[in-house]
């Protein structure tokens, strides 16, 4: 693995990271009130591109990262429809 290789992957890992206690918070709590739909939205539309750009140029830290990231903003989404009224 190159050295540009090791910074995105640990690059992605503390993005991702970042999700991690929002996402648990949002289902602790069972209230996403605070969390924008629009936020939730275009952040999801934009790790679908993002896959789809990592997926296209078969690189592997874009690929990895985004997909955990999406299922993350899936669940943020779900938390928000359901916990958000």
């Amino acid at each position: 693995m190159t050295w540009q290789e090791f910074l995105g992957f640990g690059g992605g890992l503390f993005i991702t990271l970042g999700f991690i206690p929002q996402v648990w918070r949002l289902f602790k709590l069972k209230s996403a009130h605070e969390i924008s739909l629009p936020f939730t939205l275009l952040y999801l539309l934009g790790g679908v591109c993002w896959l789809a750009y990592g997926i296209l140029y078969n690189l592997p830290p874009v690929i990895l990262w985004n997909a955990i990231s999406l299922a993350l903003m899936c669940a943020m989404l779900y938390a928000k429809l359901n916990y958000g009224r």
